[in-house]
């Protein structure tokens, strides 16, 4: 497709999702989930920035404060009302990320007293660590597109509260992390760490603390340094690589900015993502039918390859991360190849499409026009 068939596209995909989630026209009791509003945020931030139609602009802006007035409040079937932070009404407005804010699961948190049941979890509310980076990001892009330094304030302050609850003190030193919280951060729900999670906190609020003003994450960008230090990045999945090439390509415009970021991470993360490609590749999932494929993790997959070819010539004056980064180049008609797929209509009535529609929708657009979505 030509630029503008994109765009036009792109379009229609974020007014099929404003309408089905009850974002436009307005909804007194909208469906919001955080993560796929993150990628909506930047996706409406990029149109705007392609149309110049302000009418995107405040779609962004009112998507923010549907997800703070929604998921950082208690559930309607919960006995707790309020902001989960705990904070009183005017002050909530004013801090609407302090509490943390909740994932938008169909089913309530699993109650203390109640049995863990790995099937029922993935289905149950809570607050997850990667959801919350990706909307420090949405935040942090916000703040760049309109100049208004509240929407980084508030991802400060989401940063500061989610990394005193997901990170805990080991007993021989050290800290880990915790994968999902309650929703008011007091238990752990999963206390497995995410394979990608300390890598994907250090490189966000690293992202944060570029952005300048009276931010301070230092203490918190050394503990994600820490618990990064060592681990193996390599995955075959098709989400958790596009991650590490998200991650690759916000490492590398901020090389510049935060230090030596580049020099320490930027090895690690490029050889993941390039094993766990030709991984992929060689499984051939992607000759699957509809019915068996996900969606949204290939859309993953293909924004983070979307990003490889203009940060690829960040990292040109090293010939070691050259040499890697151009070894991914191979990759990009995988990217293509998913999008092609998906964008074919008979493809998208599969239940496995259906069933996950929002996000599909949502990421299905980021990829066709990730630009803002990629940027720092």
């Amino acid at each position: 497709m030509t630029e503008n068939e994109n765009i036009a596209t792109v379009r229609d995909l974020m007014a099929e999702f404003a309408g089905l989630t009850g974002l436009d026209p307005p909804h007194d009791r909208p469906r919001r989930y955080l993560w796929t509003d993150a990628y909506a945020v930047c996706n409406y931030l990029e149109l705007f920035r392609r149309t110049g139609d302000a009418v995107y602009r405040d779609l962004a802006l009112r998507l923010v404060g549907q997800v703070h007035h929604t998921l950082g409040r208690h559930r309607d079937d919960d006995s707790r009302t309020g902001w989960i932070s705990g904070l009183p009404d005017e002050e909530g407005e004013a801090h609407p990320t302090r509490g943390g804010l909740r994932i938008g699961k169909p089913l309530p948190e699993r109650r203390p007293d109640e049995p863990f049941d790995e099937r029922l979890e993935w289905e149950r509310d809570g607050q997850y660590y990667h959801y919350l980076t990706k909307w420090m990001h949405a935040l942090s892009r916000v703040s760049r597109v309109t100049g208004d330094p509240a929407y980084t304030r508030w991802a400060v302050e989401l940063a500061k509260a989610a990394h005193a609850a997901f990170t805990y003190a080991l007993s021989s030193g050290g800290k880990r992390m915790y994968w999902k919280m309650s929703i008011d951060l007091s238990r752990p729900l999963v206390p497995s760490m995410g394979l990608h999670d300390p890598l994907d906190g250090f490189v966000t609020y690293s992202e944060l603390q570029a952005a300048g003003g009276r931010t301070d994450l230092s203490t918190e960008i050394a503990d994600m340094a820490n618990i990064c230090r060592g681990r193996s990045l390599a995955t075959d999945d098709p989400l958790g690589i596009g991650g590490l090439l998200f991650d690759f390509g916000r490492i590398a415009q901020l090389a510049g900015r935060v230090g030596s970021i580049s020099d320490v991470l930027l090895p690690f993360v490029l050889g993941a993502a390039q094993s766990g490609l030709a991984r992929f590749a060689r499984g051939g999932t992607l000759r699957y039918p509809a019915d068996y494929r996900l969606a949204f993790r290939e859309l993953g997959l293909s924004i983070g390859l979307r990003g490889v070819g203009p940060f690829a010539a960040r990292v040109q004056e090293n010939p070691d991360l050259s040499r890697r980064a151009d070894a991914l180049m191979r990759y990009l008609p995988l990217a293509d190849e998913i999008e092609r797929f998906w964008m074919d209509p008979e493809n998208r009535e599969a239940g496995t499409w259906t069933q996950n529609r929002e996000i599909n929708t949502v990421m299905l657009a980021t990829s066709l026009a990730p630009a803002e979505f990629l940027a720092v």
